[in-house]
């Protein structure tokens, strides 16, 4: 008698419906957001839709800013974007995301991170901020994943994201002709 094959056929993956916002309290303040989602029709929520995805496309924008700030060292301008990213995020309820770019916006005013305390060294502010914003752009995608979930659209997993960035970066990386190694050389 052959063994049975105890492998069961791998059943397409099944499309999960749009996720709750009581599933994710501890990063999107549901009554906040709920206020932008009564502003839709009745039979759609393209309204809503459209304010989340123009925050998308900002606050990517925004964290770009802040990176080239970061290079420049420059506090003035990075207290500048937390503070403007802290009220678009406020704005959809993103608690995560805020707080995280109030941070930012305190360690560039000087501060420490809830803005009390003088922090007299500008290298230890531009660290914090160093830190905060990795920090709050891992926030982000976790909440953009959700909302674009919660607007229907279906979301690579994981290990898909992680391959297709790194195929970004091996093409933004320049090439270096055989010519210029030569003359390096």
């Amino acid at each position: 008698m052959a063994p049975a094959d105890t492998k069961k056929a791998e059943e397409p993956a099944k499309k999960q419906g749009p996720p709750k916002l009581s599933d994710v309290k501890d990063i999107i303040d549901e009554s906040t957001f709920e206020q932008i989602l009564e502003m839709d029709d009745e039979d759609d929520r393209d309204f809503s839709k459209g304010i989340v995805y123009g925050f998308f496309d900002q606050a990517k924008a925004t964290f770009k800013k802040m990176e080239d700030a970061l290079t420049k060292k420059d506090l003035k301008e990075l207290s500048s974007l937390g503070h403007f990213l802290k009220g678009s995020s406020a704005t959809l309820g993103l608690t995560k995301v805020k707080d995280s770019c109030e941070k930012i916006q305190h360690y560039g005013a000087g501060k420490d991170e809830a803005g009390v305390v003088d922090e007299p060294d500008d290298e230890v502010s531009l660290k914090h901020i160093q830190t905060t914003l990795t920090d709050v752009e891992a926030d982000y995608a976790e909440v953009e994943k959700f909302l674009r979930r919660f607007y229907g659209e279906e979301v690579k997993p994981e290990e898909e994201d992680k391959k297709e960035e790194k195929k970004e970066t091996k093409k933004e990386e320049p090439t270096t002709s055989k010519k210029e190694k030569e003359t390096k050389k």
